[in-house]
């Protein structure tokens, strides 16, 4: 990323705690089993369209979700917009026959060394209005001093170094296939040019076409699921990460998960595990493309 942070920029405090319109999602078996397909997840009960996958939750909610930072930072920073950060918190799973209702609102922004972020709080709920997931994203402007910012920010999911001298409990090695942008865009409902357009990618200083974060994030989630919680989706109650460094199309990812000390989130019934990804770059060797990785599993 850009370390140039003399671009300076308004942003519009006024903005924070405003509510994006609310968006209605009819979810079907065949959306479902599109998505599953779109990002290799190999759990049958997702292939099938019984029960979405986890990261699925972002799809009734992604149309409101830039929008909502745009409330904060100004629309000519569009480009410069990348995904930070991404947290689900999951009160069940989403199933076929859902009629779901999805509204964004920014709660903070603030500068940092590289760039500023603006955070967004995202809640979808059932037609009985039941929540059904939390989300935050956190929105990074690349090379941008938004001031010393205001509001609240995303809870945190940081990684203990202190981990990396026990023995992980997961590891995963998994491929990104070479079309799988092209899959996952129409799946997800996300066409950002970046992902599918080799030109425009490298005029955005990018190597060329990048793979979806979610897409990435998607990936972990399976892995996470199929080896710590027996498949079984509705056990998962919190993933959360920190996109590091784009994918590639083609490129390998290694995830390591280690169990963890319970956090704020979990409780006696629920094990946390925190986790990272990681790529094999030819020029600077084994570098991380999710960080601080954070998963908390319910038992059975």
């Amino acid at each position: 990323m850009s370390t140039d942070t003399t671009a300076k920029a308004t942003f519009d405090g006024s903005g924070l705690g405003q509510w994006t319109e609310s968006e209605v999602f009819e979810v079907t078996a065949e959306r479902i089993a599109e998505y599953a397909a779109a990002t290799n997840d190999p759990i049958p009960a997702h292939r099938a369209g019984d029960v979405a996958p986890p990261v699925f939750a972002v799809v009734p909610v992604f149309t409101s979700m830039a929008p909502a930072a745009l409330e904060v930072a100004p629309v000519e920073l569009l480009m410069r917009l990348v995904h930070g950060e991404q947290d689900f918190r999951f009160h069940r799973p989403i199933r076929p026959g859902d009629r779901l209702t999805a509204r964004a609102k920014p709660t903070g922004y603030r500068s940092l060394a590289t760039g500023s972020t603006v955070t967004v709080y995202a809640e979808t709920r059932d037609a009985a209005g039941e929540l059904v997931n939390e989300q935050y994203l956190t929105a990074f402007f690349r090379g941008v001093d938004a001031g010393p910012g205001e509001g609240e920010h995303a809870p945190g999911h940081g990684f203990d170094e202190a981990l990396r001298s026990s023995e992980p409990a997961l590891t995963a090695v998994q491929r990104i296939d070479e079309d799988q942008t092209f899959r996952y865009a129409p799946a997800s409902g996300d066409p950002v040019p970046i992902h599918l357009d080799d030109e425009l990618a490298r005029m955005a200083g990018l190597p060329g076409i990048i793979n979806h974060g979610l897409c990435t994030m998607a990936f972990t989630s399976w892995a996470v699921l199929t080896e710590l919680a027996g498949g079984d989706t509705a056990r998962l109650r919190r993933l959360a990460v920190r996109f590091a460094r784009p994918v590639l199309p083609g490129q390998e990812i290694v995830t390591r998960a280690w169990h963890a000390d319970p956090g704020p989130y979990s409780s006696d019934r629920a094990r946390t595990y925190a986790y990272e990804t990681i790529v094999d770059d030819p020029d600077a060797g084994a570098v991380a493309v999710i960080r601080d990785g954070l998963a908390v599993i319910a038992d059975r």
